[in-house]
């Protein structure tokens, strides 16, 4: 009896965090570059209560006897798919059409990696620097921040598909200025370590960064994949999936009551 009890309370742990992760996917739909979550599960050790099993007449049965000991969550899985371009107009919003993730440099000289391309031209002391919303520099290429002399006029700056930066010359045609963006791809964006703000640390799991083609729209913003709908209905799942497994307990609880009560 107490078997059941453990194993229901395996249950309703892995159910939490279900929950948690749907409504964490819930609370981003509207955030920027944000990538869907999924808990994963998998079952716990089994016990074997009997190896070889026989029927009335001694002949052994194909099978034995294991019970199972629960469940357990194995990891919490990001789906790299594309999410809606979004157009915002603005000349410094870029959203990735394809696999890869722009490249930020952070206050600690590491990189991070982001699918939010919410940028800006920020006004520094070296010049004009394509930067996150936080200030975090926008690397290009060659992992260098992207710094314009101050002499270059920001609202005419244009951004191709391949992320070449272009500057209208004296017959206003846009002459590219040497410098492009960016944007990096792993062989397993799934081991990528998350942090704040909608970046991502490179790790051992994810592999090593590498450079890809992928293409860039200018005035654009990479909105979240959540579904509404399909979170709901994952909702509500694991609520009903909570519920059962309480009143397992309950069940196991009662059983266990009318046993102490045998006389």
């Amino acid at each position: 009896m107490m078997r059941s009890l453990w194993t229901a309370a395996s249950g309703m742990t892995c159910q939490q965090t279900n929950v948690d992760t749907i409504s964490n996917n819930l609370a981003n739909i509207n955030t920027t570059g944000y990538k869907k979550e999924s808990a994963q599960f998998k079952s716990l050790l089994y016990q074997t209560i009997q190896e070889q099993s026989y029927d009335n007449n001694g002949n052994p049965k194909p099978s034995g006897v294991q019970v199972g000991l629960g469940v357990r969550n194995t990891s919490i899985s990001s789906q790299y798919t594309q999410g809606n371009l979004q157009e915002t107009g603005n000349d410094f919003d870029l959203a990735i059409n394809g696999k890869g993730f722009f490249v930020v440099q952070m206050e600690d000289g590491t990189k991070a990696y982001t699918r939010n391309g919410c940028f800006q031209m920020a006004n520094g002391t070296t010049g004009l620097t394509l930067a996150t919303s936080d200030g975090n520099p926008v690397l290009d290429t060659n992992g260098e921040p992207i710094v314009l002399d101050a002499t270059y006029t920001a609202s005419d700056i244009v951004i191709d598909e391949a992320g070449n930066l272009l500057y209208p010359d004296a017959s206003n045609n846009n002459v590219s200025l040497g410098i492009q963006i960016g944007v990096s791809t792993f062989n397993n964006p799934g081991g990528l370590e998350k942090l704040s703000d909608s970046l991502l640390k490179e790790t051992d799991a994810s592999g090593a960064a590498s450079l890809t083609n992928s293409k860039i729209k200018q005035g654009y913003l990479e909105g979240s994949n959540v579904q509404t709908v399909d979170e709901m209905v994952n909702l509500i799942v694991a609520q009903r999936a909570y519920e059962m497994n309480s009143k397992i307990i309950t069940a196991a609880d009662e059983m266990l009551q009318q046993a102490n009560n045998l006389r």
